[in-house]
């Protein structure tokens, strides 16, 4: 099978269909790209850098930026980002893309699968009317289908394989081939359609965003009445039906809670129909960075000085534990809007050497965090291997994560 995209998803996802005894195309377009990989740059969790060892040792795996390749698989699983732009405006470019190229090289009998997050007909679009343009009808011709993915960069706790796929279909006889492939690999849950399929991954995204922006009002309400949200969060997860716990913090980053609900927003806007609560939840995680900059003032207010000239340290700043990814990170927003108001701002956060803000200036990790000389230290990110044994009394130490229950003193968000 082939597998197009390397990126976060699309790696992963191959290594893993090898691992499980398939031979495997690895395409991507950017040369840099697979030069990261073949030198073992990508950042991978530690069983995938197993499988990278084992898929490079093995004559089943080649990795490649020839599309003309795409003609030999029996499957092609598109795998590639689809990002927002700066309107929060789907961004389908790379998708749209991979389509063509896909439909360019497709051979008789193929299954072509779409798993990238995007807006529901979308796989119509780009994958069965094209294909019809070509005289290659979707359960005749070739099989069409839309498996969503569901890869929780950096969590190492589920598997890959231990993942139940949902699978939509152009036609029956489509499903059955979609089916029968993901079922060497998967637990398969099968929908009615593709729109079926491309609604639930939009569901799973925004119902975890709507769920965030609960629990980030819930952390404002619990501070003004001096109790700790944690605790509340806690307790309330113990309730063994009817709750899930989701915990508030600084914003959220990644490829998906940030990006996903947009598309369903902006296809809503096409029909002039309206989704007043996901658009509110939105618009409250957006602002949440801000809210980051403006409780460290009222913080540093409360002990009598201001932010300007203040030395404040960002500990961590990818979007998530535990992974090199900065990808819409609050991170990001937040020290720009710091430097804005006047801080003397430095990360820590060994992932990245060096990052890029917003309006494009560049900054370096500060390595030696002592010698920064923070008077704040703003916990973002606490990954499983960070040191704070460096974080002095006479440090105000303000913490989005929640769980810095260790740390003396610390100011909640």
């Amino acid at each position: 099978m082939a597998i197009v995209g390397l990126g976060y998803v699309g790696l992963p996802t191959a290594l893993a269909y090898h691992h499980a005894g398939s031979s495997v195309l690895a395409l991507d377009i950017s040369a840099t790209r697979i030069a990261t990989i073949r030198a073992r740059g990508a950042d991978l969790l530690e069983d995938d850098r197993a499988r990278l060892e084992e898929a490079f040792r093995s004559d089943g795996f080649a990795i490649t930026a020839d599309a003309s390749m795409l003609a030999r698989a029996a499957a092609v699983i598109v795998c590639v980002p689809t990002p927002v732009d700066a309107h929060l405006v789907p961004d389908l470019t790379i998708l749209a893309s991979a389509s063509a190229m896909v439909v360019e090289n497709a051979a008789p009998g193929q299954l072509l699968m779409l798993t990238s997050t995007t807006y529901v007909g979308c796989t119509e679009d780009m994958l069965v009317h094209p294909l019809a343009d070509r005289g290659m009808i979707a359960g005749l011709d070739v099989f069409v289908a839309f498996s969503p993915e569901r890869i929780d960069p950096g969590n190492a706790s589920v598997a890959h394989e231990d993942v139940p796929r949902v699978l939509g279909a152009a036609t029956e006889a489509c499903a059955e081939v979609a089916d029968e492939l993901l079922g060497r690999y998967a637990r398969v849950h099968r929908v009615p359609s593709l729109a079926a399929a491309e609604m639930t991954k939009l569901l799973e995204n925004t119902f975890r965003a709507v769920n965030i922006a609960l629990a980030n009002e819930f952390s404002d309400i619990c501070r003004t009445m001096d109790i700790d949200v944690a605790d509340v969060i806690d307790a309330a997860a113990t309730k063994p039906y009817g709750f899930m716990a989701f915990l508030p913090g600084p914003g959220v980053g990644g490829h998906c809670i940030p990006c996903d609900p947009h598309y369903l927003l902006w296809q809503l806007r096409a029909k002039r129909q309206q989704a007043p609560l996901i658009t509110r939840a939105m618009a409250e995680i957006a602002s949440r960075p801000q809210r980051v900059v403006d409780r460290t003032r009222d913080v540093l207010s409360d002990l009598g000085r201001g932010l300007r000239g203040t030395r404040v340290l960002v500990v961590g700043v990818a979007y998530k534990r535990d992974v090199a990814d900065l990808r819409e990170s609050p991170a990001l927003e937040i020290l720009a809007g710091l430097r804005d108001a006047g801080a003397v701002i430095g990360y820590a956060d060994h992932h990245f050497p060096s990052l890029r803000l917003p309006d494009g200036e560049v900054l370096a990790d500060v390595v030696d965090e002592r010698a920064f000389g923070a008077d704040v230290v703003l916990l973002h990110t606490r990954h499983s291997d960070a040191d704070l044994g460096w974080i002095g009394a006479d440090q105000t130490v303000i913490d989005t994560t929640y769980r810095g229950v260790d740390l003396v003193d610390r100011v909640l968000l």
